[in-house]
């Protein structure tokens, strides 16, 4: 089980955006990095294709390091680190480490 998941809220802690707030659009597990919306925007050069008509330098969101972000809590609204309880199903679940909440 991961701590960050798609669809989570994070904030970015360190590096160049540090302060960002975003959506984490993909998770790349084996790399211990995600992508975050709107945070490390990289230029790519794209070549026209079938699919992209239009070629040119495109700007997207580029891949930073889990260290580099806290969870928000949906409870408690806050930046936290992530704890796992397991629930009396017997179900692991996050927890967060500021108010204590599980959640999914």
């Amino acid at each position: 089980m991961r701590k960050v998941r798609k669809g989570d809220l994070v904030k970015v802690i360190a590096g160049r955006d540090r302060g960002k707030v975003g959506e984490v659009l993909r998770v790349f597990p084996a790399e211990d990095r995600i992508m975050v919306k709107g945070v490390h925007m990289v230029k790519r050069h794209q070549r026209p294709t079938a699919r992209q008509r239009e070629g040119g330098i495109i700007e997207q969101e580029g891949k930073i390091h889990l260290s580099n972000v806290l969870l928000i809590c949906p409870e408690c609204d806050t930046p936290t680190r992530v704890g796992f309880a397991l629930s009396p199903e017997g179900e692991k679940l996050r927890k967060c480490k500021q108010c204590g909440r599980t959640f999914p």
